[in-house]
């Protein structure tokens, strides 16, 4: 099988992953902000999500690192539908005691079964660009973060649409369906030894981590939580109460917004030459777009906190964050294969995308906490905060 076939196809499989991760994320958070549950207990629907997104980060990469990323990825394909038609069997009778740890559950398998996919897909990129084709690797990494982020805004759309016209149980279905035929189209079709190594690593070196990859980690944690500190709790429920918006608006909004980025994210190699004339991004480059987010943030607050214009304000200054948050992203997801190393690249991105799941951790939570106490200004003012310090580390790379 030549190398864009398997590149096809480890796309497709990560494509249909995120259609149905966004499509559930939209159909949990609406379905059960419509159950009356605070913002506090909506982002506690999605706390272990994001816990076992690092553990499953961490543990998939030395796994991969073993059996293959083909084994990795049908893993996490596999888990999908089972975590799907699990959430299915909820009801609304159930008090919120046992409703809530059940979803936490579910959600849990759900995001195992996200990292793995994702982890296995961008490392694969890995194996399939030549070492020495460093700006052919940005491109192809763009365009799969890029296309994967679009699939993922169209699934918040799906969400909500699969809420208001079948309902929450039926939706489910639909997705798990849809998750089932990717999965036997995998299994079939991918080679067998894509991302196998000649040299296991022992378990002891997962944290053997080159100086470079550890600082790019650490800002990784601060720029996803100052993404999800206002995406993923505050921002729909804002939406929801102050605009009067249906379940079918608020993820719309935000399925044309995620496509947008995504769609930033796969262009980012021709919008940042600019910054690189043409080559691969460096420290610098990450360094330069990480303080221009900070500035676009910190005078979103600014804009906010004074009443000025709070609607135009909240919406065109999302459209700008998340124009140069895409292109702060892209950068890393390239660096993080630049720097990982040739045998043990899948444990290197599995640490990378461990702390990637520790700021959406964050993230959820303080989104949930900042809101509740705080408004929407709180939760713009956190993201600031957070963006600062992901660029003070991210400057350290240059």
């Amino acid at each position: 099988m030549n190398k864009l076939k398997a590149y096809a196809i480890v796309t497709g499989s990560y494509w249909a992953f995120m259609l149905t991760d966004g499509a559930l994320r939209m159909l949990v958070l609406l379905y059960f902000n419509r159950l009356g549950y605070s913002p506090v207990t909506l982002a506690f629907l999605f706390l272990f999500y994001e816990i076992f997104g690092i553990i499953t980060n961490l543990m998939g990469g030395w796994l991969a690192q073993s059996k293959g990323l083909k084994y990795t990825l049908i893993l996490g394909l596999m888990i999908q539908p089972v975590a799907l038609v699990s959430l299915s069997f909820m009801q609304n009778s159930w008090p919120p005691l046992f409703a809530i740890p059940f979803v936490m559950v579910i959600q849990a398998f759900s995001g195992i079964g996200k990292d793995l996919t994702k982890m296995s897909s961008k490392t694969a990129v890995k194996f399939l660009v030549p070492a020495d084709r460093s700006s052919s690797l940005f491109k192809w990494v763009s365009v799969l973060t890029g296309s994967k982020n679009t699939i993922k805004g169209l699934g918040f759309f799906v969400g909500g649409f699969l809420l208001q016209s079948v309902g929450f149980r039926h939706g489910l279905w639909i997705l798990a369906g849809l998750i089932v035929i990717v999965l036997i189209l995998s299994l079939t079709s991918l080679p067998e030894n894509i991302g196998e190594t000649k040299n296991k690593m022992d378990f002891r070196k997962l944290f053997d981590i080159g100086d470079k990859l550890k600082l790019l980690s650490g800002a990784r944690v601060f720029l996803f939580a100052s993404r999800d500190i206002w995406f993923v709790v505050a921002l729909p429920v804002y939406f929801t109460a102050s605009f009067g918006w249906s379940h079918a608006e608020v993820g719309g909004f935000m399925a044309l917004w995620v496509i947008g980025y995504g769609i930033i994210q796969g262009s980012a190699p021709v919008l940042l030459k600019f910054w690189t004339k043409g080559k691969a991004p460096a420290g610098t480059t990450a360094a330069n777009v990480s303080l221009l987010l900070a500035t676009v943030m910190i005078v979103l607050s600014l804009l906010f906190a004074f009443s000025i214009g709070p609607a135009p304000t909240i919406t065109i200054g999302l459209i700008v964050f998340g124009l140069v948050f895409a292109l702060n992203s892209s950068v890393h997801s390239f660096l993080v294969l630049d720097y990982a190393h040739g045998d043990k690249a899948a444990a290197d991105v599995g640490f990378y995308y461990m702390a990637n799941a520790t700021g959406r951790l964050i993230g959820t939570l303080m989104s949930g906490l900042l809101f509740q106490f705080g408004g929407i200004l709180w939760a713009l003012a956190g993201s600031a905060v957070f963006l600062i310090v992901s660029y003070l580390i991210t400057r350290k790379l240059k």
